[in-house]
């Protein structure tokens, strides 16, 4: 089933990225299970990407201008071979979700618990709000 996803950061220069297509199995029954089968899906992509044997590294004018709209140039390189741990990033990101890091919206409409059931259509847009912590002291 095809949806789309919003990836959102609070606090951000740009906080919004345009909706991505996404493509998910049809056998996602909870919240639970919506973020496990993201953060599974992500993983095996992160796993399978190949590091970055570049011999002359450099970037484009266009490349530079974008990048320092957000405040970091770099060259995006992967120097590392390190595959993540499937696991630990499932049990993390639900650890998250439940201590609040981020927020799931489904059409307009949050969906604050785990176990909430949940009843995905296709072309649905799930919207993932990336909470960011404010620097400074309260008092």
């Amino acid at each position: 089933m095809k949806v789309f996803i919003n990836v959102k950061s609070i606090g951000k220069r740009k906080p919004a990225l345009a909706k991505e297509p996404y493509e998910l199995p049809e056998n996602i029954k909870t919240l639970k299970d919506l973020v496990t089968t993201i953060v599974t899906q992500e993983v095996q992509k992160y796993n399978e990407r190949g590091v970055d044997e570049m011999l002359i590294p450099f970037l484009t004018d266009a490349e530079i201008a974008d990048q320092s709209t957000v405040g970091k140039v770099g060259f995006g390189r992967l120097y590392s071979d390190k595959k993540a741990n499937l696991e630990k990033a499932i049990e993390t990101a639900l650890e998250g979700f439940d201590d609040g890091l981020f927020k799931v919206v489904i059409n307009e409409a949050e969906v604050e618990d785990l176990a909430t059931q949940i009843n995905l259509q296709e072309n649905d847009v799930l919207t993932f709000i990336r909470l960011t912590f404010l620097a400074g002291r309260m008092w």
